[in-house]
């Protein structure tokens, strides 16, 4: 081989190189301290935990009204913030809404009427799994409505938002940014590991050719729905652990609680067995399964 085609290889390399640099960082992620570890993520978690417990016991004694919106790219780890979320409080309280697509009947409603059933009463907190800014994203990247429609959307969200807030919802926007590179990595994920499969599918792979009509779609919604009443927060996202007990902590930044007052319960007596014997039935056990070496 030639050494001029040797200095043209690596020129075109240098230039990929550049090229990735420069998509990567946009928009640039903060610097972290290094790997965080497990035994200090579970240790942190467990502590955030316990204080969203508080939360829920004060949301439901003073009836508050509380909506939480993820919004954020394929991949950009949305799920994995809702779970640490939720994993440790009552489902009855934390209401997670991740809507499928419209129907037919839906898709001639008022675009926002989908959407009003599942805000949140009383004692309830709503997590919105993508929310009605679909359209600013997801429904404009792939083309399933029109920019007029889109346009209209963004002038009307933050009217709409209004109201929500001063009908007493204390709403909470979040979008989660991830780089191309880490992007790519999680899909890739989703292809070979047999566990996390069900989570990609056509629309991902579609999605994540079109990296820059997102952004483009992005800073369009974040121009004209960051308002004072409903702001939005981004949360960078690369690293996951990280960006799990950032959110949770934001989020019970932004919500007035205390710790209810309650006396500590004590378990009573069990009853006494007053001739009761535990019957010689022949009950069908679930096998131990063996391990696999």
């Amino acid at each position: 081989m030639s050494k001029n085609n040797d200095k043209s290889k690596n020129k075109d390399k240098a230039k990929n190189k550049d090229n990735n640099k420069d998509q990567d960082q946009t928009p640039e992620q903060p610097a972290v301290e290094g790997k965080l570890k497990r035994k200090d993520y579970e240790g942190e978690l467990a502590r955030l935990h316990g204080e969203l417990v508080k939360l829920q016991l004060w949301v439901v004694e003073k009836g508050l009204k509380v909506c939480v919106i993820f919004e954020g790219r394929d991949g950009a780890g949305k799920g994995g913030v809702i779970k640490a979320i939720t994993e440790r409080v009552s489902p009855r309280v934390f209401r997670v809404v991740a809507l499928p697509a419209p129907t037919e009947r839906e898709k001639s409603q008022m675009y926002i009427q989908r959407y009003l059933p599942f805000l949140p009463a009383a004692g309830e907190i709503t997590i919105f799994d993508r929310s009605w800014y679909n359209r600013a994203g997801v429904e404009r990247v792939m083309e399933f409505t029109s920019m007029e429609a889109v346009k209209r959307f963004l002038e009307m969200a933050p009217a709409f938002e209004k109201a929500v807030v001063d009908s007493g919802i204390i709403l909470l926007k979040y979008w989660l940014e991830v780089s191309p590179a880490e992007q790519q990595r999680r899909l890739e994920a989703r292809i070979s590991d047999p566990r996390k499969i069900w989570k990609l599918s056509p629309m991902d792979l579609k999605s994540y050719a079109r990296w820059h009509d997102y952004s483009r779609a992005r800073d369009d919604m974040l121009q004209a729905t960051d308002v004072p009443w409903a702001p939005w927060f981004v949360a960078p996202s690369n690293d996951k652990k990280r960006a799990r007990l950032n959110i949770i902590s934001h989020l019970l930044s932004h919500i007035p609680y205390s710790e209810p007052k309650r006396e500590e319960p004590v378990l009573p007596k069990r009853q006494k067995p007053q001739g009761y014997e535990e019957p010689d039935y022949p009950y069908k056990f679930v096998p131990e399964m063996a391990l696999r070496s």
